[in-house]
């Protein structure tokens, strides 16, 4: 029995999985009624995905600064009120303390409140990722001739050749980039000073 080898092999892969008939300019782009790609990894790999995660660290970098700096005073002000301990009297040093623990209070529901608002942001970030990329895939699918386009890391068995995900990670990249817009020419940041 002989075996099949290289592009015979790989049109007749679509045309088991019913894909169209393969014409002069569809070269080099598989044509399949169905496509597989990993969203994780067109996520981890894209500019745009990167991008997004560098933002989230940054402002998870950010709230652990401003929850150090809060803590830091939050310590010299209950310092300077134990110093005052000694110099009001007990009603008078109640109401300060009360006070400050209802500061003390409030600051932790908040910061505990932004750290929730920040993993749920976290969590986000992929369905806002695949929102702004579904133009690209979309061009992809009308390229390929698809219809559905599954999740790779479900499918149990396929062909390699429509597993798009290298393909629309090259295409976001250059569709998309890192998502910020571009910068007018000259000024760019040439690094020299």
């Amino acid at each position: 029995m002989t075996r099949l080898r290289g592009p015979l092999r790989a049109a007749l892969w679509a045309l088991c999985l019913g894909a169209a008939p393969l014409h002069a300019q569809d070269v080099g782009v598989v044509q399949s009624d169905i496509l597989v790609l990993d969203p994780e990894q067109l996520f981890e790999a894209t500019r745009l995905g990167q991008r997004m995660v560098a933002d989230h660290q940054a402002e998870r970098e950010k709230l652990a600064a401003r929850n150090r700096k809060l803590e830091a005073e939050l310590e010299a002000e209950e310092k300077r009120l134990t110093e005052l301990r000694e110099e009001t009297s007990p009603e008078e040093f109640r109401e300060m303390a009360d006070a400050f623990d209802a500061k003390v209070q409030e600051i932790r529901r908040d910061s505990e409140r932004r750290v929730l608002d920040l993993e749920r942001d976290r969590e986000r970030l992929p369905l806002v990722f695949l929102r702004t990329v579904e133009p690209v895939l979309s061009d992809i699918m009308r390229d390929t001739g698809a219809e559905v386009v599954l999740d790779g890391r479900t499918v149990l068995f396929r062909s390699e050749a429509v597993d798009v995900t290298g393909m629309a990670i090259a295409r976001i990249d250059r569709a998309i980039g890192d998502g910020r817009p571009a910068e007018a020419p000259g000024t760019q940041d040439t690094g020299a000073d």
